[in-house]
């Protein structure tokens, strides 16, 4: 069989290179998202998707290289005018010229990257949670909570080793007013891809009043009186955590005060918008706790001031009429005991009547008592001595020789009447009482 002539693959290859490079030597601007971004020795390696737009099927894919040289000028531009580093996810407007090699084969070389329509595509998104939220009515719900007066055990959420978390303590701990604060953290990540779940994860367990930590200070009551999300000393480009739906539907349901202190100048994150209160540092935050503890200070010690007022003005009238009676106090006590004594005098007059006609009421009495007496001592005999005649007559009835001379006997054993035959026994001697004379048997 004949064959034209043939190629190797490096002829090959070389020649899709002339054609790519002859048919399109221009530069183009293309729209795709970001699966993957990494990278190497100075060089940035990025994988391009473009999803259908009603399944999010993937519909092309490419890769893209953006080399050391211009990667060192894109990349601080691209994350100072956006705030975010290029992640997995994102959209992003790029300037790419293609590229064939022998050896690596195609890839499209990335000379610029408009950030702008980055930014428009994450305005849109950021738009979208936010209507979101407020159709399901929680974007305004922690700002309807209030801090607790005393407002001194704190939950916090931060990385561990953040700067930070231990500036936040420090400037609670040095405050000028010798407050007392309790902290308890909860640690989180709080850069990259893992923001979301982690901090959510945290939220979790201050809410069931769990942590694996081991904290500075035990938790009174398992109770927290407000929680701090602070980060500090990471990158300030690295927000897109917290611009997540998840993220806020938790914070702005949570049920105590969260205030936000994530170390960002620009626009407000979204976890800042539906947070309690959202401050730039987490030295702000701590500085926000000791202020508002200071203003409770200091309305106890006005309220302590208007009442040491009140008191003093309440002494300083009691105190006038003090004086006032003291003054009045010996005419009164002149007028009280010229009263007294008429009274007194009027009593004693009364008193003396009273006793002479009770005196003489009393010598009536004895008197017809006196009189009486010789009549109702003589009744009183009379009434006795008939009662003696009865009992007499009584004691004379029960004489047992009365009954002895009718006929009956009394029988006895060793001196004791006998009243049951069951008392008696064989060989026991009784003696039986008659009218004249006395009977002894033996029972035999």
């Amino acid at each position: 069989m004949k064959h034209e002539r043939r190629l190797t693959l490096f002829e090959l290859n070389s020649l899709v290179r002339e054609v790519i490079e002859c048919e399109m030597p221009h530069e183009y601007w293309v729209e795709a998202e970001l699966s993957e971004c990494r990278e190497s020795r100075g060089h940035c390696f990025l994988e391009l998707i473009q999803k259908d737009e009603h399944n999010a099927t993937p519909i092309a894919k490419a890769s893209a290289k953006c080399w050391a040289s211009k990667w060192m000028i894109i990349r601080p531009y691209f994350e100072r005018t956006t705030g975010q580093r290029l992640h997995a996810g994102m959209k992003v407007l790029l300037k790419v010229y293609p590229q064939f090699h022998e050896a690596f084969g195609f890839s499209w070389i990335v000379t610029d990257i408009d950030p702008t329509y980055t930014l428009g595509d994450m305005a849109r998104k950021r738009q979208e949670i936010i209507r979101q939220l407020k159709e399901e009515g929680v974007f305004d719900l922690q700002k309807e909570l209030q801090l607790p007066r005393f407002c001194q055990h704190i939950a916090v959420i931060s990385s561990e080793t953040a700067a930070g978390y231990g500036d936040f303590c420090n400037q609670l701990a040095d405050n000028p007013y010798g407050f007392q604060f309790h902290t308890q953290l909860f640690p989180a990540i709080m850069q990259g891809e893992g923001v979301e779940q982690s901090i959510i994860a945290a939220l979790n367990r201050i809410y069931q009043g769990q942590s694996n930590h081991n904290s500075q200070f035990p938790i009174i009551n398992s109770q927290f009186d407000c929680v701090v999300i602070i980060r500090g000393g990471g990158a300030t480009s690295d927000m897109s955590g917290f611009d997540t739906l998840a993220l806020a539907e938790n914070v702005a349901n949570f049920p105590i005060p969260i205030i936000t202190g994530i170390g960002h100048d620009r626009d407000e994150s979204i976890l800042d918008m539906v947070s309690h209160t959202r401050v730039k540092t987490p030295t702000a935050a701590a500085a926000l706790l000791i202020e508002h503890l200071k203003a409770v200070l200091d309305v106890l010690n006005d309220a302590q001031d208007r009442i040491t007022n009140i008191v003093q003005q309440k002494l300083s009238t009691l105190n006038t009429q003090l004086s006032t009676l003291q003054a009045a106090i010996p005419r009164i006590l002149t007028v009280v005991l010229t009263r007294q004594h008429a009274s007194l005098d009027a009593l004693n007059q009364r008193l003396s009547s009273s006793i002479q006609r009770r005196i003489v009421s009393e010598r009536g009495r004895m008197e017809a008592f006196e009189q009486r007496l010789p009549m109702l001592a003589e009744r009183r005999l009379t009434q006795e001595k008939h009662q003696i005649e009865i009992i007499s007559e009584k004691l004379r009835m029960l004489d047992p020789t009365l009954l002895l001379k009718r006929g009956y006997s009394i029988t006895m054993k060793d001196g004791r009447v006998v009243k049951d035959v069951a008392a008696l026994k064989t060989g026991d001697e009784i003696e039986t009482k008659l009218s004249v004379g006395t009977i002894k048997s033996i029972i035999t």
